[in-house]
């Protein structure tokens, strides 16, 4: 057991839309990431997912129930839980830094095939 410092760890990527793994809770990953511009609509079925700001700010977009598209801005030093099933569409017009927490199964890209979807996970 040690602590992980997030600056560090941010420090050895520079790639976005790429989720790098650096620790493991329960059957869940927690991923560092960095994102610029728009991600593609995805959602996840049986995975609810968790980003949180460490760095700048981000663009949450998502369909809701009745089909009308919502979005929220999520700050330096906030979260937002997105629910399993609800499609939903991230972006950032800088570089944003993301903690995820998600379960093991989860596909970044969901059902959708992307040129930006990981098959193989890295940790850092």
């Amino acid at each position: 057991m040690q602590p992980i410092n997030l600056a560090q760890k941010f420090s050895l990527f520079s790639d976005h839309w790429s989720p790098k793994i650096v620790g493991e809770l329960n059957d869940s990953y927690v991923k560092l990431a960095k994102f610029q511009g728009e991600f593609v609509w995805h959602n996840h079925a049986n995975e609810d997912e968790l980003f949180l700001v460490v760095k700048g700010s981000f663009t949450m977009r998502w369909m809701d129930g009745a089909g009308a598209e919502q979005q929220a801005e999520v700050r330096e030093g906030e979260f937002f839980i997105v629910p399993k099933g609800v499609e939903h569409c991230p972006s950032a017009k800088e570089e944003v830094h993301i903690v995820l927490f998600e379960p093991k199964s989860t596909k970044h890209t969901g059902d959708v095939d992307d040129a930006r979807t990981v098959k193989e996970w890295e940790w850092i």
